[in-house]
């Protein structure tokens, strides 16, 4: 069993070099973070969502931006769509689940925010219709998936990649980019940068 759980580990370890290795996805998660930077310059947001596993990393991320990541400073202002059970079941039960996130970005989105879906297939089609609202609202969209990237990477503004066909190495890789974006939002706007 130890060597079974070892295994686990450096398959992790396996994908996040893969990331360090892949100049373009680094370079897309620059982008990404200096785009939130810039962002939150104004008094626009971040709103995230995904389901399962992917729904508690939207709700880790937003957490992360509203309380803290890393030191004290003012609250930044991000929301996830997967966190309000009325709307998410008056949506789904009226609409349909496929629209339980696009029906909450035109009511709550703005333009000049930035909508990231988080999707390890990215092929959900709940996150498909919001980065279709989001669009008609002047939205950036940023897709965080895993595999070929779905048909969520062709409709992002920017595509976020992991290079992986495993769903829990994807989903591993996912919180680490959204750690990496939190840090550089937090360093950037309330701290002494990065570097």
């Amino acid at each position: 069993m130890k060597n079974y759980i070892k295994d686990q580990i450096k398959k992790s370890y396996e994908t996040k070099q893969d990331i360090y290795n892949n100049e373009d996805l680094l370079n897309k998660i620059e982008e990404v973070s200096r785009l939130c930077v810039e962002l939150y310059k104004g008094d626009k947001k971040t709103i995230l969502a995904g389901n399962g596993g992917s729904a508690a990393d939207a709700q880790h991320i937003a957490a992360e931006l509203v309380g803290r990541y890393c030191f004290d400073r003012p609250s930044i202002p991000s929301l996830a769509l997967t966190t309000d059970t009325s709307n998410l079941t008056a949506i789904g039960n009226d609409y349909g689940y496929d629209k339980v996130f696009s029906r909450q970005l035109e009511g709550m989105g703005q333009k000049g925010d930035i909508f990231i879906g988080i999707s390890t297939s990215g092929n959900s089609k709940n996150i498909i219709n919001a980065f279709i609202s989001a669009k008609e609202k002047g939205i950036t969209t940023v897709a965080l998936t895993g595999r070929d990237g779905g048909e969520m990477a062709k409709l992002a503004d920017i595509a976020l990649v992991v290079p992986s066909e495993s769903t829990p190495r994807i989903q591993e890789a996912h919180i680490l980019i959204g750690h990496i974006i939190c840090d550089i939002i937090e360093k950037e706007t309330f701290g002494n940068g990065v570097g």
